[in-house]
């Protein structure tokens, strides 16, 4: 068991280093898109329509099958290299975490943003953020495409990066696994619109229970990494304190105030979906007005406070080693 816990840890470490310096080859098929196809076909085969405690307890039912198939396969995987030799688990359970951290391909999609505000290209700007967030992004001016940047990295640090690390630390990379395909089907079922107010309520709570944890610790991690990152800390902990539930989410606003004490800017506020304008509360104070170098600086953030969140993981996970060897 220690052995294995120990090839565990350097596959979580390898698979870090990987994303951080590759990122995720497009060209190498995805997991995550397999997860996302498994969604899609329960989606058409259990949701009735009929938004009523049916389609409930199908939504329910659609989140066993997926977490299971999700966690288990990679499990399974991992068992045979294990049977064949420790190197074989090694390598593909470093690749598996690789593909489970999203912290490189985040940052690049929003130093896109960060290039053509620079550029003064205003279009290619918004084009560039609206594959990063879930807004509409036609009207936003030049503060609106930083706001949606910064607000992405700030969540997505958590949700994209130091929640699935956190998974990864616990269980390996079928944790790893288990958690993105929560996340994916909140991302794809979990809305509170007609389609999906009954069949994605599941997705959804499930999304907020697995990240509960997770995003206090993000939020922490990266307030104790602003020195670190020369961003304002004690801010960031007071914005945090006043502001980390203002959003109808109980974890989205748990990082998103820390940025925005961090960079004394502003954020969230009122923003359109489907053409649809939603209210949202204001995060921060508007100390100063955002900019493009903010982009950069919440990137940072991010990178430092995932960074920690490996190094106190491996510590701990080093300690359960060194007391099963005893």
């Amino acid at each position: 068991m220690a052995e294995l816990l120990i090839y565990q840890t350097y596959a979580i470490v390898i698979g870090f280093i990987i994303d951080f310096f590759v990122g995720d080859p497009h060209s190498i098929p995805h997991p995550v898109v397999a997860i996302g196809k498994l969604i899609s076909f329960l989606d058409k085969r259990l949701r009735l329509g009929n938004n009523d405690e049916r389609d409930i307890l199908r939504g329910v039912w659609t989140v066993l099958i997926v977490a299971s198939v999700a966690t288990a396969v990679p499990a399974l995987v991992l068992f045979m290299m294990w049977k064949i030799h420790p190197a074989a688990y090694l390598v593909v359970s470093s690749i598996m975490c690789a593909q489970i951290i999203a912290a490189r391909e985040l940052v690049r999609e929003c130093a896109r943003v960060e290039k053509a505000l620079e550029n003064d290209d205003i279009e290619e700007a918004r084009k560039a953020v609206s594959y990063v967030v879930g807004r509409d992004t036609e009207s936003l001016d030049r503060a609106g495409i930083c706001r949606a940047a910064v607000e992405t990295i700030a969540e997505n640090g958590s949700d994209g990066v130091i929640a699935p690390l956190f998974w990864m630390l616990l269980f390996g990379a079928p944790g790893g696994f288990f958690y993105k395909a929560v996340n994916t089907m909140d991302s794809m079922l979990g809305y509170k619109n007609e389609k999906y107010l009954y069949f994605g309520r599941a997705a959804a709570k499930t999304d907020d229970a697995v990240n509960f944890i997770p995003s206090r610790i993000s939020a922490i991690l990266m307030i104790v990494s602003c020195p670190i990152c020369h961003l304002d800390g004690r801010n960031a902990w007071r914005i945090f304190c006043r502001d980390r539930f203002k959003h109808t989410s109980p974890n989205a606003a748990q990082t998103e105030s820390v940025f925005a004490g961090a960079l004394n800017v502003r954020l969230n506020g009122p923003a359109f979906y489907g053409g649809i304008r939603h209210e949202k509360e204001f995060l921060g104070d508007d100390i100063r007005p955002i900019a493009p170098d903010d982009i950069k600086r919440a990137g940072y953030l991010m990178y430092t406070a995932s960074a920690l969140m490996l190094i106190i993981g491996v510590m701990i996970r080093t300690g359960v080693i060194l007391y099963a060897y005893k």
